[in-house]
């Protein structure tokens, strides 16, 4: 009796959502798909909601009021601006502001931090107590305070105008202000700055092909100073050869103030100054943990090897302790751009002080203002995270 094989294998099962859903990746996208579908749609709720109510009110909802006269004057300014600009270009005149004294003092509080935390952990008992006092002194009291007592200081110690300290009658310093004079650059000028934009990009690509050299053959390339040429040297070298196209406009003391030159108001220098020094202690504890993580026999095996203590410090400590210091450190960057925001309890004109307060109160257009502030410290804040990420991925050890 023949018997008869069946070659189609077992019968194919159909399509089923119930087989998508016990699939973990599938019913993970369906989850997270469901989520943002629900958060979309209360935005979407709460948005429309706020919208009907204001018409009701005869509030129209919208960013018109930009283009209106701002008819307010800021006291410190790095474009052109008058009482007859627009409510867009003073916040425009803010956000510059709030970049500014966040730029700045991410650069001095990441110096001073960087020296406060080497000074902690150093074996002197005195200088190790003196950033010990510091450090806990400065953590311990509001920001704020840090604010009003530093503008306070500057506004009240030092000289009226008239008997501003005066350094080679260019240079005066007064409770108005630092006056210094004012560059003016002549048509010339972008040849110094294309020398310096070429010098940059060949610095760093010098280094890097040093450093595949050096891996290479072992052998070391004067990277210190061809940099120092290029970035330095070149410019320079550009200024000289097209006839110094840059004049200067030194101050001068007037009846009641100083004039002419350029101006760094009380204001920017004692919130730069505070929150410098504010987040400068947290930094400090940070940089100290973050070297105390290092291996003690790193260090002992780069001195046993020959290596001076401050080369050891440069070469082998630090560079491993940046991978414990980076995370962290980036929130303090984060602190002190949000903390400019304390800016308008001085009269530093800042996002707050301008779009986020007396645009606000003229124009009455309190939730596109809020939302215009909150929208610019979000990308400001995702902006440095992002940049703080790459370069912790950047130095991060790479396993084989």
């Amino acid at each position: 009796m023949a018997t008869t094989i069946d070659m189609r294998g077992p019968p194919k099962s159909g399509f089923s959502i119930g087989k998508i859903w016990t699939d973990k990746k599938s019913r993970g996208v369906i989850v997270q798909v469901i989520a943002m579908a629900i958060f979309c749609a209360v935005v979407f709720y709460l948005a429309n909601n706020v919208v009907e109510n204001f018409q009701k009110l005869g509030k129209p909802f919208g960013f018109d009021f930009l283009e209106q006269e701002s008819n307010y004057d800021i006291n410190q300014t790095l474009i052109s601006y008058n009482s007859q600009s627009s409510h867009g270009r003073a916040a425009v005149v803010g956000i510059l502001n709030t970049l500014l004294v966040a730029f700045c003092g991410i650069i001095l509080a990441t110096i001073l931090g960087f020296i406060l935390g080497v000074l902690r952990l150093s074996p002197n008992w005195l200088v190790n107590k003196l950033a010990y006092c510091y450090i806990e002194f400065v953590r311990n009291v509001p920001v704020l305070v840090h604010i009003l007592l530093v503008h306070g200081i500057m506004v009240h110690s030092l000289p009226h105008p008239k008997q501003a300290i005066n350094v080679a009658d260019s240079f005066f310093l007064s409770n108005r202000g630092f006056y210094m004079p004012q560059p003016v650059f002549q048509p010339l000028f972008w040849l110094v700055v294309a020398a310096f934009v070429f010098g940059l990009i060949y610095a760093f690509w010098y280094r890097r092909a040093a450093r595949i050299k050096q891996a290479a053959t072992g052998e070391q390339s004067p990277v210190f100073w061809v940099m120092l040429a290029s970035i330095i040297g070149l410019p320079i070298l550009a200024f000289l050869l097209t006839g110094l196209p840059i004049e200067w406009q030194d101050p001068v003391q007037g009846k009641f103030n100083l004039k002419g030159g350029m101006a760094i108001k009380p204001e920017f220098m004692a919130l730069w100054l505070a929150l410098s020094l504010y987040t400068a202690a947290f930094i400090a504890e940070i940089v100290r943990s973050g070297i105390m993580a290092v291996d003690k026999g790193q260090s002992e095996a780069a001195l046993a090897l020959g290596l001076p203590r401050k080369r050891t410090m440069n070469l082998v400590v630090i560079p491993q302790a940046l991978r414990v210091i980076i995370p962290p450190l980036t929130s303090q960057y984060l602190n002190i751009t949000k903390n400019s925001s304390l800016a308008i309890a001085i009269g530093y004109m800042d996002i707050v002080a301008t779009i986020g307060g007396i645009s606000l109160n003229q124009t009455g257009r309190e939730m596109e203002c809020m939302i215009i502030v909150l929208g610019l410290y979000l990308f400001f804040s995702i902006t440095i995270s992002m940049i703080m990420n790459w370069y912790n991925n950047r130095i991060a050890l790479v396993e084989r």
